[in-house]
């Protein structure tokens, strides 16, 4: 790892020494350490949505943007907040009866966006499984793509999915004030055997209340108008039910990391001062609650004005093609990955393809939004997502990562954007998502 990081340092300094203007780009170990350390530490409980932690986590990146000489999104702004309003439904009461039993309130959950359903043997409301030879990812995202009202019983083989999809329901559905609310809704109970009668009681309490992304900008010498994003999500799941005497989900890979690398990229292009086109250092907020941040802060651009995206998720560990390699969702949509590539070339530095395409990443992460409106946006990371164990536990801590991988991925990516950056070269665009 050391060997790279000189590799890319020499090759960094070399292509500097033609332009006096041009800085060297260092990244030192000690504050990578320092900025992951804050953003992991028990005292931020986790970062969750809605709670002082969050604001006390958005206050220290806006602090560290400031450091770096960054500039507030809007011109005039005293800080780097990018507030805005969302709705909370959380639930307060859900009553789930099969055949005239009721089912344990610890297996059954509510995914809806009203604030109360009555529902007693609707013939109306569908009743499906997720059966134990099923996948359930794909059987999930099948049927909640459906416009249509369901109790979904689920196998007890997806006992432990089941509880994770649980966990988020119990935290609240969020909507942006801007949405419309969806009219159909899904009870999902962990019970493998259809009932022949049923009857579900559900209340939520429906809240209006606050949200901020964390954005700074460095405005480009000669393409103002023309951005390049890097970002990454600040928030994770907070508290959980305790592992021993563990309770805090650290969230140190998801996504300490990632706010880490945005971080220590902004430092590194205000060093250098030679940016010709605006490049965006963004902090996301209720990723894990179906990426509200990133969705708002995208309406907020004209995807037009948009070159580039680089969204980076969970860099603390070996990718699967082993050390000094990182892997980029959507890499053959667009030809972002192979500038990236053809940069980093002589280093031993190496993007790759997503190795995971059946788990389709590429849509579930803060890119998305901007994707979809035909940007070349992608999410780069090194996690073994069919490995990783620490995932959503209260294990994912910072002696779990390496330190060198977060710091070689930095490096990386700095000098793969650096001809994007300079207004050189410009991704293909994707293809939009029809409506």
């Amino acid at each position: 790892m050391h060997k790279l990081f000189l590799s890319l340092l020499a090759l960094i300094m070399g292509a500097c020494a033609s332009q006096k203007k041009q800085v060297a780009v260092r990244i030192d170990q000690q504050e990578v350490q320092r900025i992951i350390s804050t953003l992991a530490d028990d005292r931020l409980k986790g970062r969750a949505v809605f709670t002082p932690e969050i604001e006390e986590a958005a206050a220290f990146i806006g602090e560290e943007f400031r450091k770096a000489g960054l500039q507030p999104l809007k011109g005039g702004e005293d800080d780097f907040l990018q507030g805005f309003q969302a709705t909370q439904i959380k639930p307060s009461l859900c009553e789930i009866l099969f055949d005239g039993e009721q089912i344990d309130e610890e297996r059954g959950f509510v995914l809806s966006d009203q604030a109360g359903l009555n529902w007693n043997t609707d013939p109306e409301v569908r009743i499906l499984s997720i059966s134990a030879g099923d996948s359930f990812r794909s059987k999930y995202r099948e049927i909640s793509q459906q416009d249509i009202n369901a109790i979904v019983c689920v196998d007890e083989r997806f006992a432990k999915e089941f509880n994770y999809l649980k966990q988020h329901a119990d935290n609240g559905r969020i909507l942006l004030n801007t949405d419309q609310k969806k009219k159909n809704s899904f009870v999902f109970v962990l019970h493998a055997k259809q009932p022949k009668s049923f009857r579900v009681n559900y209340t939520g309490t429906v809240e209006n209340k606050g949200l901020a992304n964390v954005v700074g900008i460095l405005p480009g010498k000669s393409k103002p108008n023309e951005f390049v994003i890097f970002s990454g999500h600040y928030d994770h799941i907070g508290i959980l039910k305790p592992v021993g005497q563990d309770s805090i989900a650290n969230g140190a890979d998801d996504d300490a990391s990632g706010i880490t690398a945005v971080i220590s990229l902004a430092k590194i292009f205000a060093k250098q001062k030679d940016n010709e086109r605006t490049l965006v250092f963004a902090a996301f907020t209720a990723e894990e609650s179906g990426g509200y941040g990133s969705q708002y802060f995208s309406k907020q651009l004209n995807p037009d004005d948009v070159m580039a995206m680089i969204n980076i998720e969970m860099i603390g560990k070996d990718a699967k093609f082993g050390p000094n390699a990182m892997y980029l969702t959507g890499f053959e949509k667009s030809d972002l990955g192979k500038i990236l590539q053809n940069n980093v070339k002589g280093t031993g530095f190496s993007f790759y393809p997503d190795p995971y395409p059946e788990q389709n990443l590429f849509y579930r992460s803060d890119n998305a939004t901007l994707a979809a409106l035909g940007v070349p946006a992608h999410t780069a990371s090194t996690v073994q997502i069919d490995k990783d164990n620490y995932y959503h536990t209260v294990k994912d801590e910072l002696q779990t990562l390496d330190i060198n991988n977060i710091v070689s991925s930095i490096n990386a990516i700095a000098l793969g954007t650096r001809s994007i950056v300079a207004g050189k070269d410009t991704p293909t665009r994707l293809e939009p998502l029809k409506n």
